[in-house]
């Protein structure tokens, strides 16, 4: 479930991009759950056209994923295919993170294919970000139009396009419109195969959609074989637009009351891997908040684990890495800056520093690191940083000491042990619980005189949905205000740089300066607490 605040600011990003029509159909899907074309257009009190014409704009971008199921029909009326469109929360909020994104695509293929190559990578992987879905022909003709390379661009398009695809990083878009059949029949189905299939019918409708939706992995990033030339390349289906350089594609194609995207079967569309970014991104948060909370050793060996079981994690969220060597890791760990002089008898001490277990046998000596441990310390660590600026020091000892309890706690313990006043200790707490970062129980003892304790815990798991969303809310005040100042100094932006150059000390060049400054603090202090998002909502 998406908190308030969550939905505000994917509303306002959506709006950002693409209008308020877009923005309307969005917060309609993000606040009432999945819907059919009709209740959208009920709710949004929009007209067919524009409710459609949306949802073909919204999942081109990747923000809304259509689905078809079988509705029983009325009285004596054979069942109806209706098409349900979803919003997709985590890929509207990962558009604040294209940048950091751009950056990834520009170090990892920069160092494996020189600046200049990592450079058209970038550009190509731009395109895909901009236009959400391009095809093959799509992404080489606008690379064409960016290059100066001549006939040879075609080619390099292609080349450079294979490296996004063998780094992971670009993927095939999943089916527009997959079918889920009657849950009836996935029930039966289950109780045939036994447990582990009524596991998947406790999906939700959403995540049964998507699974549906996905490419088979053996497709997913599979580029076909074909011999190009110049003038197959130049030749495009007249039904499709191209794409051109600072504008979005469009289909025109939009008679079928079911189907809101009408492409050519053996066109094949790819989009950014969302997932590849985000699990490096998982990565480095992991490596960094290790260097700090343990040593560099520690890091240095945790950074060569997670690069050598990167491609075999199924997923992003995974609690363990997955199992390596001693030999593997160590053949890693010396390719890293700073771990040439490492041995294995340190490399297995960092290994017990990062909480993993010395195998009993020396014939099979594998590792595996807590992963879910060390986002647990993160998040532990990132709150305590907030209580200590907002509430004060000696809220900040009561706080950790919750943290690390774990457990019930009366106030006077709680005082006695941080060393607080038991009146201040109350005041703090009381502020605390309030402002939902505690838990609170009230407990009567009767006896020969009754007397009522107060007992202290934190719930970690609704407390990190509350951290959340206040982080949410000031990413949208930080959106909004970046917007405002740019807004104020809308002149200032419309000016040709020649202009301003020449007025050195002029009244308009200081202006312009402090629009620079205050615009690189607001999007620097947005891209720090974006990590702090992805440790909460997507680590």
């Amino acid at each position: 479930m998406v908190s308030p605040h969550g939905i505000k600011l994917a509303v306002y990003l959506i709006s950002s991009y693409f209008g308020d029509l877009n923005a309307k159909v969005c917060e309609c899907l993000l606040q009432r759950g999945t819907q059919s074309l009709a209740q959208i257009v009920r709710f949004t009190e929009l007209s067919r056209e524009n409710v459609r014409n949306c949802l073909l704009v919204l999942i081109h971008h990747n923000c809304v994923q259509a689905f078809a199921v079988q509705q029983e029909g009325a009285f004596g009326e054979a069942p109806k295919v209706i098409t349900n469109y979803m919003a997709l929360f985590d890929n509207i909020i990962h558009k604040l993170r294209f940048p950091k994104f751009l950056e990834i695509v520009s170090e990892v293929l920069g160092e494996k294919v020189g600046k200049e190559g990592g450079k058209e990578c970038e550009e190509i992987f731009e395109g895909l970000l901009q236009h959400g879905r391009l095809s093959l022909n799509q992404i080489i003709d606008r690379f064409k139009q960016t290059s100066n390379q001549g006939d040879s661009s075609a080619e390099a398009a292609r080349d450079n396009f294979n490296k996004l695809v063998n780094a992971r990083f670009v993927e095939r878009c999943p089916a527009p419109e997959p079918f889920l059949g009657p849950p009836a029949e996935d029930e039966t189905a289950a109780k045939k195969q036994g447990a582990k299939s009524a596991k998947i019918v406790k999906q939700t409708i959403e995540q049964r959609a998507l699974a549906a939706a996905a490419p088979m992995e053996s497709m997913r990033f599979l580029v076909e074989t074909v011999t190009w030339n110049e003038a197959s390349v130049e030749t495009t289906d007249k039904k499709n637009t191209v794409v051109t350089l600072g504008t979005k594609r469009k289909q025109d194609n939009l008679e079928s009351n079911t189907e809101l995207l009408a492409t050519d079967e053996n066109k094949v569309l790819w989009r950014a891997n969302f997932e590849e970014f985000i699990r490096r991104l998982r990565h480095k948060a992991c490596v960094a908040n290790v260097k700090v909370r343990v040593n560099n050793d520690a890091a240095i060996v945790l950074a060569a684990t997670l690069e050598l079981s990167r491609h075999s994690e199924t997923k992003v969220r995974i609690d363990n890495s997955v199992p390596q060597s001693i030999n593997a890791i160590y053949d890693e760990v010396i390719k890293r800056d700073g771990g040439l002089g490492m041995d294995l008898e340190r490399i297995r001490a960092s290994l017990v520093e990062l909480g993993c277990e010395t195998p009993l046998m020396a014939i099979d000596e594998t590792y595996s690191v807590d992963l879910k441990n060390i986002i647990e310390q993160a998040r532990i660590e990132e709150v305590e940083c907030i209580v200590l600026k907002r509430y004060g020091r000696e809220a900040y000892r009561m706080f950790r000491l919750l943290s690390k309890a774990d457990r019930l706690l009366e106030t006077d313990k709680i005082s006695d042990t941080t060393f607080v006043e038991k009146k201040d200790a109350a005041k703090i707490l009381f502020k605390l619980w309030k402002d939902d970062y505690l838990e609170m129980k009230k407990v009567i003892a009767r006896g020969a005189r009754q007397s009522e304790f107060i007992l202290w815990k934190i719930n970690k798991q609704s407390l990190w949905e509350h951290v959340l969303d206040e982080m949410y809310h000031a990413a949208l005040n930080l959106r909004l205000r970046i917007t405002h100042e740019q807004e104020q100094e809308k002149e200032i932006l419309q000016m040709p740089r020649e202009k301003l150059v020449k007025e050195l000390h002029s009244e308009l060049h200081n202006r312009y300066n402090r629009l620079r400054k205050v615009r690189i603090t607001l999007e620097s202090s947005l891209m720090n607490l974006d990590d702090a998002l992805m440790l909460f909502h997507d680590f």
